[in-house]
């Protein structure tokens, strides 16, 4: 309802000094109510006026001298790229395509690490079979295998180097007296030189991946931070990455967040008649591992609830704040209580006129 500085400055040049009687045609009708407000000038829109300015849209190189047909398309082509551009320009810090695409590259990443880690301990295991008893877990068993290279050559002497690896003396201690009896086969320089190379990259991914994971959670709290507060980081930016928009999951009504990721699953049970699914990604968060069998679907109803009015504080907020997350995760709390002991959780409308008032 605001004139423009320069459309305001356009119509008192051009308008006579004396103009009571002065009619205006203008195309648009807010723009007419705008102009009577600001300037006093009666505006008429319309039938006619519509025309008129047609008319004039098809006549307007002939009517303003210098310009042609083409440079009236380059125009009119530049100012539709200008208001596409305002349209989607938003605060580059609350983007969600970062946080799609970090979710999908560390879904791939555990997936390659797993796989890289599987490679290594059948390739070192020739060498040194009795380490993947002792060292089961696969980011370390790289490192010890990095660290150890020819179990020959390991000592007592190597035995501090080893502890900070495994952050255990016992371990330690078991990996060096395996070493001393192992029954695996000796190996060659350059066979040891291989292993050691893919042990680093390995290693190296396993760096990259926590590195990765740290970005995401600043990202989070920075485009989501009451869905990441309620649920948790990883599983929010899962809801994000599945809906295909924070925007989208904001949309969806509390029952599709419910069961957001178990398509399959409900598409199967509508076909055969069976049981609906009662949760799908929510399921990962740590309420419904805690609540009791019968309640798992209670919880997860309400879990999801509470994401969709996180989701859309976050989609809609101008000030990206963390307060109503927390409020709505004490909620959740309290309901976990209320199926255990029975006692009474707090009204929404309390919780958050409190969360405004913070």
């Amino acid at each position: 309802g605001v004139l423009h500085e320069d459309l305001r400055l356009l119509l008192d040049t051009a308008l006579p000094p004396k103009r009571k009687k002065v009619v205006l045609g203008v195309g648009d009708a807010k723009m007419g109510a705008a102009v009577l407000e600001e300037l006093g000038v009666q505006c008429q829109t319309g039938g006619v006026v519509a025309e008129l300015m047609r008319g004039i849209r098809l006549h307007f190189p002939a009517l303003v001298r210098g310009l042609t047909a083409q440079s009236a398309a380059k125009a009119q082509l530049g100012l539709g790229h200008s208001y596409s551009r305002a349209k989607v320009k938003f605060n580059v810090h609350r983007v969600d395509n970062m946080i799609i695409q970090s979710i999908s590259l560390l879904d791939q990443l555990d997936k390659d690490i797993n796989t890289f880690s599987m490679r290594v301990r059948e390739w070192y295991g020739y060498h040194f079979p009795e380490l993947i008893k002792i060292v089961p877990e696969n980011s370390m068993y790289c490192r010890v295998a990095k660290f150890i290279g020819n179990r020959r050559e390991l000592s007592e002497e190597s035995l501090e180097g080893l502890e900070e690896i495994v952050m255990d003396s016992a371990k330690a201690q078991a990996i060096l007296e395996a070493s001393r009896s192992s029954m695996g086969m000796d190996i060659s320089p350059l066979d040891l030189i291989n292993i050691e190379s893919f042990s680093r990259r390995v290693i190296s991914l396993s760096e990259y991946r926590k590195g990765l994971q740290e970005y995401l959670r600043s990202k989070m709290s920075q485009v989501a931070p009451s869905l990441s507060a309620l649920i948790g980081e990883v599983v929010g930016a899962r809801l994000i990455s599945h809906a295909g928009s924070l925007t989208n999951l904001a949309k969806y009504p509390a029952s599709t967040v419910q069961i957001l990721g178990a398509e399959k699953a409900l598409f199967r049970a509508l076909k055969t008649r069976g049981n609906t699914p009662k949760y799908g990604l929510i399921f990962h968060s740590t309420f419904i591992g805690r609540a009791a069998a019968k309640n798992k679907g209670r919880i997860s109803r309400y879990l999801a609830n509470k994401c969709t009015i996180a989701s859309r504080i976050d989609c809609f907020s101008e000030v990206p704040t963390s307060v109503f997350g927390d409020k709505l995760r004490e909620q959740v709390e309290e309901r976990l209580a209320f199926y255990e002991t029975g006692e009474p959780p707090r009204k929404n409308l309390e919780v958050m006129k409190e969360a405004v008032v913070e």
